[in-house]
């Protein structure tokens, strides 16, 4: 068996080298981008309004998702739902902060854009015991920059309130922005983290879920990143995720227009 430290240092390693790799793919992301919405519009150049491309299907949506050999060791297919989302996630804000509600049931619910996804992908990190979940949105384009533009206000309107659970357990969240890469046309990520006491005292051992999310429009397409656990969650796994994620959209839908 490798030892844990070498299999994080390897991780570290793979997700640097996709970074790079990631690099010289966004350019050719742009370009695609680019040249999709020019080759769209009208040929003789008038005014007439470029066609809403068709929205994936199905099988363009599943061929989009990344892999465990996307991200490399120690990532593998996932065992199941995580445990805490149940125990962490379904809580109740206050009613003052309806928005930080409404962060917590799209947590819980795996919407964060607003709507149950196309395709989705669950990813487990044995070592650090984090999931990793990764969706292609069935969105429209103009939902998806409604949900980015709620999600940046975020770190103001929620940066740090309580939530209770079903038990009674009163939870400290607090949300702050999380940097992703230049990808796609339009961004936003965040890290939440909610902590709190099980034996009720004040006394016990804080447990806290930290939830690196990411949500990406691509041209006319979407996906979300959910990273969490509540051991270590490195914010590299996201940003690669994000990254070849990216990429791989954009791959699927210049296939379509080769084939079209």
């Amino acid at each position: 068996m490798i030892p844990r430290l070498s299999v994080r240092v390897l991780v570290v390693s793979v997700l640097s080298m996709g970074g790079l790799f990631a690099v010289g793919a966004c350019s050719g992301l742009a370009s695609d981008v680019a040249r999709y919405t020019t080759s769209s519009g009208a040929p003789d150049g008038s005014a007439t309004a470029p066609k809403a491309p068709p929205t994936l299907t199905d099988e363009q949506a599943r061929a989009a998702l990344i892999t465990e050999a996307d991200l490399g060791d120690p990532w593998a297919p996932t065992q199941g739902v995580a445990t805490w989302r149940d125990g962490f996630l379904k809580a109740t804000a206050p009613a003052a902060l309806p928005d930080c509600q409404r962060l917590l049931d799209a947590l819980y619910s795996d919407e964060l854009l607003g709507a149950p996804a196309r395709a989705v992908v669950g990813l487990d990190d044995g070592y650090a015991d984090a999931q990793l979940r990764y969706q292609v949105s069935a969105q429209r384009p103009t939902d998806v920059d409604r949900a980015l533009e709620w999600m940046r206000t975020l770190p103001r309107t929620c940066r740090q309130f309580t939530a209770t659970t079903a038990r009674g357990v009163v939870q400290g969240v607090q949300v702050v922005d999380s940097e992703l890469p230049a990808i796609g046309d339009a961004r936003q990520g965040l890290r939440v983290a909610i902590t709190r006491d099980d034996d009720g005292a004040g006394e016990g051992e804080p447990f806290t879920l930290t939830l690196d999310v990411a949500a990406v429009r691509v041209g006319e397409d979407a996906f979300t990143v959910t990273n969490g656990g509540l051991g270590d969650v490195y914010a590299q796994a996201t940003q690669a995720a994000a990254e070849l994620g990216a990429k791989r959209l954009a791959e699927v839908r210049k296939q379509g227009r080769v084939q079209v």
